[in-house]
């Protein structure tokens, strides 16, 4: 942990005493699964033009109730980690409430497809990116933590690495909160389909999948005891993970800080030799 704080404190002086310029695209995707286009940052490091390397990516999932949009907005340092880091990252959209599942009543929300297919196939045929896992990281806040495990426990042949921040990683934990009704039908009625897309209840399949996980939360969230939870389960199932629990509630405060442990850890699993 010493070690990890010297090297963000390290991180800390680049960012205040350099002027980076990576650029940012928006883009728009287009989905078949949800017959629609869906927007998308993607930021590329300085030297992205001046060379013909290939890059890992990062992607990371907003909240509830965000838009693709935000976490730049809230942490525009991104363009910093891209840029020392040599790394894209990709900021995709995920609806309002979608909690990254493919929803089985409401087509409309089928973001699980999106994100794991539609967003890496047009990434990859429009950037310069690393095409395998070992390229690959996901990670993402609340609806989005949740998300970025989902996607590493369905597709560990797409992602290498997967984080959360806060995540809301067990969908039955208030099952009447936050439209998870509306994309998985009432719980009470539905619990099959409500544990099929709960993290909580399918990270038994990330058993001897090589996938570098780390997870975080504030010890005042409401999320911490859930987090906490999956943190013990996953231990029971000797699944490998980083485990951090920090002073912090759920708020950009702590995600603007958390994003500095999860983005050093990436940067760990792509340059391993540094």
């Amino acid at each position: 942990m010493k070690k990890m704080r010297f090297i963000l404190s390290f991180f800390a002086i680049i960012y205040t005493s350099f002027v980076f310029s990576a650029s940012v695209d928006s883009i728009l995707i287009a989905s078949k699964s949800m017959n629609s286009q869906i927007g998308a940052i993607v930021i590329k490091p300085e030297n992205y033009s001046q060379s013909n390397r290939e890059y890992p990516v990062i992607y990371i999932l907003h909240g509830f109730s965000d838009t693709y949009s935000m976490f730049l907005k809230k942490v525009p340092k991104l363009t910093f980690f891209a840029d020392v880091m040599n790394v894209i990252i990709v900021c995709p959209d995920g609806g309002y409430s979608s909690w990254y599942v493919n929803s089985p009543i409401d087509k409309k929300y089928q973001y699980e497809t999106h994100i794991s297919s539609e967003v890496i196939a047009e990434i990859d045929s429009k950037y310069r990116t690393i095409k395998s896992p070992k390229g690959r990281a996901i990670t993402g806040l609340s609806m989005g933590g949740h998300g970025a495990l989902l996607m590493a426990i369905n597709h560990s042949d797409v992602f290498g690495a997967a984080g959360s921040m806060s995540g809301g990683v067990d969908l039955t934990f208030k099952p009447k909160s936050w439209q998870i009704a509306l994309r998985l039908g009432n719980y009470e009625t539905n619990k099959e389909v409500w544990l099929k897309n709960s993290v909580f209840h399918q990270i038994q399949k990330l058993q001897g999948k090589n996938v570098a996980l780390i997870i975080d939360c504030g010890k005042d969230d409401f999320f911490y005891e859930i987090n906490k939870k999956l943190h013990n389960k996953m231990l029971e199932l000797k699944i490998p993970h980083d485990f951090i629990v920090r002073p912090g509630e759920h708020s950009w405060d702590y995600w603007k800080s958390s994003i500095e442990f999860q983005m050093l850890f990436f940067y760990k699993f792509f340059y391993p030799q540094n």
